[in-house]
């Protein structure tokens, strides 16, 4: 690596500094590792590290206009450092409210690195170090760290169903062109001779991310004209959801056509869409930037005022102090979060406290319960609904309890499941109630206050009543559906972890008034006197 001055050397804090970079950029990769190993949708993640490095070395491509001076280094370094620092002092409060494994933590934090790495570049495109150029490939190489994360759970959650509908509405309308009978239930189209499903991983979601870093990527790699970068880029995202489209309506007519398409077909054309999508941007990207005049040396020019005189803060020394702060920061939540080995006793039995048999009832359990259990983080879960035909027609009754041991989650991972944030991905429409927090009489006595919320799917609908407990106490800790819902708990209850908690769930398609003199509510609510409920 040549500087733009090659008679200095750069200072021993460029290399420490170089040297904590790759440190925390190690930390991320192994703390996305699980991400990328598990979800389709980042597949090409695995590049990534490789990339960073390809990139940040074709960045050094000379231009006198990319070499910084030392003022305007330390004024970018310092600038985007401390955006960095406020990146992760968010993630670091997420962390505590929904614990590190969460996907809104891993976008948080890779945004935060992205942030941070801008900020080297500038700090090394500093003409007293020279060892790389800010330019838009530089940058490329520290941005696309973004997109190697997960989007969050909220994001994703709108994106995948607005892209499941719109694929499903428009494969249906070529349908109709094409004079194919079909009919459209949500995201099932129903066929003469099949069912088809936009799943989520026909959304177009897997596609767009990946076309979408591949845009980024080519535009950082092979282009060099400012307005066919921006094409390329802008044209990423409608390729990819055009070939996702091509897609789905292949399989459909194949379906159509008595072929099946699971396995084979399915993965075949999902692979050959990413290759001819990834084909499609290379060639549109080479065709919009041939014969771009390639970039000459020259030198950087002094600006006035700047020459002979170094800064009163170098570039170095901001970013050495913006590395450390976010190592301490790192720091100080890991510990904070930290769970030592726990000394579990003996968890209730929570199936014993939900009434196996209730005269005129039907009792069914739940044997596909701890399918969830991985997202909930417990394997206490117990779960039965009781169903009859009563005086007011048909009735039924869900309940439901799950338990945490001290130390296994903390207060915002377990109100982050409430029917608020879970029962929306199954189909139930939130409506509104009068009062989102009731007190319920059962019998002489009256229970805490709890959360009261109501639910339609199609012509079905549910009253919900629960309570989240901590320490044998009711707790409530509000919403978890935005950022900054989520740190408000962490700054109410973040780091409490040394206590149990559990979960209190009655659900019904009657009002409370018509189930709560039920002789089995009684008892389950006897039971739940040992969790602490009241």
């Amino acid at each position: 690596m040549t500087g733009t001055e090659g008679s200095q050397r750069p200072p021993i804090s460029a290399w420490i500094n170089l040297a904590a970079l790759a440190i925390l950029a190690c930390a991320l990769v192994v703390h996305l590792w699980p991400e990328w190993t598990q979800d389709p949708d980042l597949s090409h993640a695995f590049l990534m590290p490789a990339i960073c490095v390809v990139l940040l070395y074709m960045g050094r491509r000379p231009g006198g206009a990319d070499a910084l001076a030392p003022r305007t280094a330390a004024l970018l370094a310092g600038t985007l450092g401390c955006a960095a620092l406020a990146g992760l002092l968010v993630a670091g409060l997420l962390a505590a409210t929904v614990d590190w494994a969460s996907q809104v933590v891993d976008f948080t934090l890779a945004g935060s690195f992205a942030l941070l790495g801008c900020g080297a570049v500038a700090a090394f495109a500093d003409r007293r170090v020279g060892w790389i150029r800010f330019n838009w490939t530089s940058l490329a190489a520290a941005a696309l760290w973004t997109l190697c994360s997960p989007l969050p759970p909220g994001t994703y959650s709108r994106l995948t169903v607005g892209l499941q509908l719109w694929v499903s509405d428009g494969v249906v309308r070529a349908l109709e062109i094409l004079g194919i009978a079909a009919h459209q239930q949500g995201n099932i189209i129903e066929l003469a001779r099949g069912t088809v499903g936009i799943e989520e991983a026909c959304s177009g979601v897997r596609s767009l991310v990946s076309c979408v870093f591949t845009g980024l990527l080519l535009s950082a790699a092979l282009i060099r004209r400012p307005w066919a970068r921006l094409a390329v880029i802008a044209l990423s995202a409608p390729l990819a959801l055009a070939m996702n489209f091509i897609r789905s309506l292949l399989l459909t007519l194949l379906v159509n056509g008595g072929v099946r398409v699971e396995g084979a077909w399915h993965d075949a054309t999902g692979y050959a869409v990413l290759v001819v999508t990834a084909a499609l941007l290379f060639g549109v990207a080479v065709a919009v930037d041939g014969g771009a005049p390639g970039q000459k040396a020259a030198p950087a020019p002094e600006p006035a005022g700047d020459s002979g005189a170094a800064p009163a803060v170098s570039a170095q020394a901001v970013l050495g102090g913006i590395l450390a702060l976010a190592a301490a920061v790192l720091v100080f939540f890991a510990a904070s979060t930290y769970r030592p080995p726990e000394r579990v006793g003996p968890a209730p039995d929570l199936l014993a406290m939900l009434p196996s048999s209730a005269p005129g009832w039907s009792v069914m359990p739940a044997p596909d319960l701890y399918r969830f259990a991985g997202t909930l983080r417990t394997d206490h879960l117990a779960q039965r609904t009781y169903l009859r035909n009563g005086a007011h027609g048909f009735e039924q009754v869900t309940l439901y309890l799950a338990y945490w041991s001290a130390g296994q989650a903390s207060v915002g991972a377990v109100g982050s499941h409430t029917p608020d944030a879970c029962w929306p991905g199954a189909g139930w429409v939130a409506k509104a109630v009068t009062e989102r927090m009731v007190s319920l009489d059962l019998g002489p006595e009256r229970l805490p206050p709890a959360q009261n919320r109501f639910f339609t799917s199609s012509d079905y609908s549910q009253h919900v009543w629960f309570w989240q407990l901590y320490g044998g106490r009711v707790i409530n800790v509000g919403s978890t559906r935005s950022v900054p819902a989520l740190i408000r708990i962490a700054l109410r209850f973040g780091f409490r972890r040394g206590s149990e908690q559990a979960f209190v769930r009655v659900s019904s398609n009657r009002p409370w008034e018509e189930i709560a003199n039920e002789p089995f509510i009684a008892e389950f609510f006897g039971h739940a006197r040992q969790l602490g409920l009241y």
